[in-house]
């Protein structure tokens, strides 16, 4: 005797509402996060992946800029406007973007040394200042120090 229809269509459901479900879980418990998969590397990858973490979120800015910028213009979608088709020579290379990144990171670097050092000079000079005067005030008409 055969089944009824609704019994069989209820068996589909069922089985495909498994395979779903035992994906999901599957995925869920196997699939490591960002934080797992970052802590499983070898700490000079690790050093690296930190170093470029600002190069990628800049990386990212710069192409969202991009894509607002053409999303507002009224041309084609195939028209690229400022993003360079890496097939087109004379067009900025990744290297070429990174080079500049480190090269702005440093001079941030070195602005900051810059400033320390103006605030140690100055804390020294304020300092020699204050003594200067003590000794001043501690000078009598007849001293000959």
């Amino acid at each position: 005797m055969e089944k009824p229809l609704w019994y069989r269509w209820a068996r589909v459901y069922a089985v495909g509402f498994g395979i779903i479900g035992f994906g999901f879980l599957l995925y869920n418990n196997i699939v490591p996060t960002d934080e797992e998969l970052i802590s499983r590397l070898s700490p000079e990858l690790r050093a690296q992946y930190e170093k470029e973490k600002g190069l990628r979120r800049r990386e990212q800015e710069e192409l969202i800029k991009i894509v607002k910028q053409t999303s507002a213009s009224n041309d084609p979608i195939w028209k690229t406007g400022p993003i360079k088709s890496p097939f087109e020579h004379g067009g900025e290379q990744l290297a070429d973007v990174k080079q500049r990144y480190e090269k702005e990171m440093a001079e941030k670097k070195q602005m900051g040394e810059i400033e320390r050092i103006r605030a140690e000079l100055e804390e020294a000079q304020s300092k020699t200042k204050l003594e200067t005067e003590e000794q001043l005030k501690k000078r009598t008409w007849y001293s000959w120090r």
